[in-house]
């Protein structure tokens, strides 16, 4: 228990380290630095199926076609950053909801990670366990050993119709809101 215990604060160091290094340096990176090359915004979102702490197993991006779906990736569950990000996308969970919009959070934590992530912080939207790190690099989202914080607003037919890169976590969610109202409105 207590090596267990050792090795997590460990890594959370380890993630910190990665994480403030990415803050100094900045979004005017290239696309590799930045975790890929992006699906171009009026293309189809890249489809996926991933395992989710909800109980439903997996859940899949067609699961949700007919709704709005915000997509985003993060680094790491009960980082500081994760945890805010996280709170603020479950405090305004309500206001995406009567927008027709689905929130989902996609990290390289295991799915037992997600639950504990979950428990701790009252989130009522799926975490999905991408632990290879598949899908992230599909999205662009993918600097090993995580995933980068990006967000992906994919509209009811499947079209990625707005990307976020280096989003600061504490106004985040309140973006994502407002470009979706102005998306809506088109």
């Amino acid at each position: 228990m207590k090596r267990l215990l050792v090795h997590r604060v460990i890594r959370r160091l380890v993630v910190s380290v990665l994480l403030i290094g990415g803050l100094i340096l900045g979004p005017s990176l290239p696309a590799q630095a930045l975790g890929g090359e992006q699906v171009p915004l009026g293309e189809t979102a890249p489809a996926f199926t991933l395992p989710t702490n909800g109980g439903d197993g997996e859940i899949s991006l067609a699961d949700y076609l007919g709704q709005w779906v915000v997509l985003y990736f993060y680094p790491k569950d009960f980082t500081p950053g994760c945890t805010l990000e996280a709170q603020r996308f479950q405090r305004d969970l309500p206001e995406f909801i009567n927008r027709n919009a689905q929130v989902i959070g996609v990290s390289a934590d295991d799915v037992d990670s997600h639950a504990e992530f979950c428990d701790s912080e009252g989130l009522r939207f799926p975490l999905l366990a991408d632990t290879d790190g598949a899908v992230s690099r599909v999205y662009g989202s993918w600097m090993k050993p995580m995933s980068m914080r990006h967000t992906y607003v994919i509209d009811p037919d499947g079209t990625m119709r707005e990307r976020f890169l280096g989003v600061r976590p504490a106004i985040h969610s309140q973006e994502v809101l407002a470009r979706l109202d102005e998306l809506q409105q088109t």
